[in-house]
């Protein structure tokens, strides 16, 4: 029994640098991906999509997804980084795996890759809802457009979108334009508007509409037009990241290798764009790309060095900050004109632009406020595809000693002349009083 317990010991020792492995923000590699499958042959059909992940160094763990065995922690820990939920018609996961262990996954910083299609059950549709998004309600209703359909459709209900609203940034979608439409089959959802961290990322034409392609339309649809996202992300408050998409086809083997004709449209493709909008939204959800990090802030007065542990009003002080961007292998110094640093306490005194110097350092000057109290320098940065940065430091400010203050106060002229100009009113009138017959 001793021996038994020491063994257990032993290996729990050996396992407990695998279990604290997760992704750090200082090094964002070589991260772990659980993928939930509703059939494992989902990774021979999707294989090119899961392909590109493992070439960038991804480790991808199939599992089923009413596996018993499934879990995301173990001792407190997390053993994943990510988490791909190709599985939407499970009604229950498996294991101590449901909704809420997912929303508590996203919580802890870590990424999401959901997608649905007819067939998405009410666990899927509830995961979707927590990230602010909402698929029809109608299970049998699918995204149909008479006007941007795929030429191939040839089963003529105009359910193969030939999708090309993407969205117009760089950090979500690469550098290098999609140039040939996005190929999609699936559901419709809607953004949640009270939830301002979700975003469009492949809208529907304002032609599109979502309905029972079997059957005729008896009322009008709930979901039409360009208020139809097919594919949406969110970027939570903690920098986690979430794609969910309406179509588990849109990463298929078979969709990504089709030719793809947009109906009305003489250009005709040999591919689809699918396999360059998985593969770049795969780099973003996975902090790839528009990832950063920021040095501590610095500050002193101007002429020196060592940072103060107070200031004084109208003192000169110099502040900097350095932020880089992760390029998928390395830090590379970040480039921008729109930072800007706050000297706060309440609401900003002093709002300012900080310059770089392209070499990832952010600086700026400015002038102490003629107020003293407890300020703080904050620097809150958000933008379209990027990670949020928030940081502040707190730092006392002091009015002047009493013998700090000038011997005569310019302001104060007017005052003295009155003073020295009464005494001498006073001195000519007593003259001319008393010596006056």
């Amino acid at each position: 029994m001793m021996n038994l317990s020491r063994s257990v010991a032993l290996i729990s020792l050996f396992l407990l640098p695998l279990l604290s492995f997760s992704f750090s923000v200082d090094n964002p590699t070589d991260r772990r991906v659980l993928v939930l499958l509703d059939d494992l042959s989902l990774k021979s059909s999707h294989s090119i999509f899961f392909n590109t992940l493992k070439s960038r160094g991804f480790d991808l763990d199939f599992k089923l997804a009413d596996d018993s065995k499934l879990a995301l922690q173990r001792y407190g820990q997390y053993l994943y980084d990510g988490l791909i939920i190709f599985a939407p018609s499970t009604e229950r996961l498996g294991g101590s795996l449901d909704s809420k262990s997912i929303a508590d996954f996203v919580d802890s910083g870590r990424d999401l890759i959901l997608s649905a299609d007819t067939s998405a059950s009410d666990l899927i549709r509830g995961i979707a809802t927590e990230c602010g998004v909402d698929f029809d309600e109608d299970s049998t209703a699918m995204v149909i457009d008479h006007t941007s359909f795929s030429v191939s459709d040839v089963d003529g209900d105009h359910t193969l979108i030939a999708a090309d609203d993407l969205v117009k940034s760089d950090v979500i979608l690469g550098k290098t334009k999609i140039e040939a439409p996005v190929l999609f089959r699936g559901v419709a959802h809607s953004l949640n508007p009270t939830n301002n961290l979700v975003l469009k990322v492949l809208s529907a034409s304002p032609s599109a509409y979502s309905a029972n392609p079997s059957s005729k339309l008896s009322s009008p649809p709930q979901l039409t037009g360009s208020a139809i996202s097919l594919v949406s992300v969110m970027q939570a408050r903690n920098n986690a990241r979430v794609v969910i998409s309406g179509s588990l086809q849109l990463f298929s083997d078979r969709l990504i290798r089709s030719g793809v004709q947009k109906a009305g449209s003489p250009n005709q493709y040999e591919k689809s764009g699918n396999e360059q909008f998985v593969t770049e939204l795969s780099k973003w959800v996975f902090h790839e790309r528009g990832h950063l990090k920021a040095g501590s802030l610095v500050h002193h007065r101007v002429g020196e060095t060592d940072e103060p542990a107070i200031y004084r009003i109208k003192d000169d002080l110099e502040f900097s900050v350095e932020i880089y961007e992760w390029s998928g292998k390395s830090w590379e110094p970040y480039v921008a004109n729109d930072v800007q640093v706050q000297f706060y306490m309440m609401s900003p005194y002093v709002l300012k632009t900080l310059s770089t110097d392209k070499k990832g350092l952010f600086h700026t000057s400015f002038k102490v406020p003629d107020v003293y109290g407890v300020f703080q320098f904050k620097v809150e940065y958000e933008k379209l595809g990027y990670s949020t940065l928030s940081l502040s430091k707190q730092i006392p400010v002091r009015p002047y000693r009493h013998n700090e203050y000038e011997r005569f106060i310019p302001t104060a002229y007017p005052y003295y002349g009155a003073c020295f100009t009464t005494m001498a009113g006073f001195f000519v009138f007593s003259f001319v009083y008393l010596y006056h017959k």
